[in-house]
């Protein structure tokens, strides 16, 4: 065998737009008073068609108009979502990686109409929850394609795979073992092994994941149990930067399941898991495929009847999800204020907007993102590319409660005609920020308005949602 070419590490501001002397923006197109609905589903918001941008502008004029009527909270964030972007990022993944299978992971955003949309993709599932199973299966998934990815799980929650038939499941120690041998004995079990997550914005490794040494040991504690151990899975870490990480992950797996032979197993899952960013996709793709090549090449697999899963998520909604915030307040620091420092690079504008760390930008928090505010009005008025760019100053972005640290934006610049009112967007807003919003103070969660997009996506996303129902 030769070595593997090593792909340099890339180097980038997470999949946000970065921040520049003039403001991102891209034009909208107009808003019109009425679009037509795409697809009714029972229970859910209306799916409409068109640009997503044509909704943001949209959903501004209806805020800012029961605004003028006294509506209550009629100024509320909200999301734009738009399908179609999820059906290209599905096309991107087969294009990519047809021999590996998706199966979407649910915690990023486990949003109704993605499900839906995704099982009618044929993807798969993970989930790491009842809630999430139970979920999955409400909208008519097959448990076959779902993986209880969760290596350490409450004994209700083994105990409801069982009576749901979802049997694929991972583990990384033998007290786990020894629980499903007492809950599930015919569990279909994964070994999850530690990887290098050294690259990632979430490391996953202190909390999961068996070193390989340890893995004989657990391989000889399932034989013992008389447990049916069939393939290894991984996960180099949320957000992972570098495509080298994936092969080295691979190759660990590939030791894995040699241990697995040794023990008495015939391994025939491989699941390389998650950390997929939108940028940097082509290339882990890329060292995914040259390392699946060097060390599980195609007729192996084949006959040896081994498939490759994958755990995307962001991958999939990240780009997909955009958000509208409202300026509900404005403060100008003056020149005695303590918090000033002499050489003006502190903002003296602070900007209150009504959605936080607390709610949707939680992401800052516990994902380690970094967003960057466009805007969208000013003086109330839609904005172009110039007015957007035009005489810009420091200031800051805050969200609405009595907390502190519910800062969204330290340093930004934006245009100093802003007033209240007017309306901020942030892009690439779809992973691990609704999921996780909670009410604190409360303030209510962000709504989320659904297209389809536009042209022949637009077409495919809604026969697709119509044939699940």
């Amino acid at each position: 065998m030769t070595q593997l070419d090593v792909l340099p590490p890339v180097e980038y501001d997470l999949n946000y737009l970065p921040p520049s002397a003039t403001l991102p923006h891209v034009p909208a197109p107009p808003a019109c008073d009425s679009v037509p609905i795409d697809v009714s589903v029972p229970g859910l918001p209306p799916l409409f068609h068109g640009h997503p941008d044509l909704h943001m502008n949209n959903g501004i004029i209806s805020a800012n108009h029961a605004g003028s009527t006294g509506e209550e909270d009629s100024e509320k964030a909200f999301f734009v979502a738009d399908l179609s972007q999820v059906w290209r990022q599905h096309q991107r993944w087969k294009r990519a990686l047809p021999d590996v299978e998706p199966f979407y992971a649910v915690k990023c955003n486990p949003d109704p109409y993605v499900l839906r949309l995704l099982k009618a993709l044929g993807t798969g599932f993970d989930c790491a929850s009842q809630g999430e199973i139970s979920q999955v299966l409400s909208i008519g998934v097959d448990a076959s394609r779902i993986i209880f990815a969760n290596p350490c799980k409450p004994a209700s929650f083994i105990r409801h795979a069982a009576k749901s038939d979802v049997a694929l499941m991972t583990f990384d120690n033998t007290d786990e073992l020894h629980k499903v041998a007492r809950l599930y004995p015919g569990a279909k079990l994964v070994v999850r092994i530690l990887t290098d997550d050294s690259s990632s914005l979430c490391r996953l490794g202190v909390k999961f994941g068996a070193p390989l040494a340890d893995v004989p040991r657990l391989l000889a504690c399932a034989r013992g149990l008389n447990l049916n151990v069939v393939g290894v899975s991984f996960h180099v870490g949320s957000g992972c930067s570098d495509p080298n990480a994936f092969q080295d992950a691979i190759m660990r797996a590939h030791r894995a399941f040699a241990f697995g032979r040794e023990a008495g197993y015939q391994f025939t899952l491989l699941d390389v898991g998650g950390g997929f960013e939108d940028l940097t996709f082509e290339r882990s793709a890329r060292a995914i495929s040259d390392a699946l090549a060097h060390y599980f090449p195609k007729s192996e697999r084949e006959s040896a009847g081994i498939r490759v899963i994958a755990e995307p998520g962001r991958f999939y909604v990240s780009t997909a999800f955009n958000l509208a915030c409202n300026i509900i307040a404005r403060r100008v620091r003056e020149g005695d204020d303590e918090a000033l420092d002499d050489d003006n690079e502190t903002p003296r504008v602070m900007y209150y907007i009504n959605d936080g760390v607390y709610g949707s930008f939680n992401c800052i928090l516990f994902d380690h993102q970094v967003v960057y505010p466009h805007v969208l009005t000013v003086n109330g008025s839609f904005v172009s590319s110039t007015t957007a760019s035009a005489d810009l100053e420091l200031c800051s972005v805050w969200g609405p409660t009595c907390d502190g640290i519910d800062c969204v934006s330290p340093v930004t610049r934006l245009p100093r005609a802003l007033e209240v009112g007017d309306w901020l967007g942030f892009r690439n807003m779809g992973a691990y920020t609704i999921c996780a919003a909670s009410q604190f103070n409360g303030f209510k969660t962000s709504d989320v308005v659904y297209t389809s997009g536009v042209g022949v996506d637009s077409a495919a996303v809604r026969r697709a949602l119509v044939s699940t129902d």
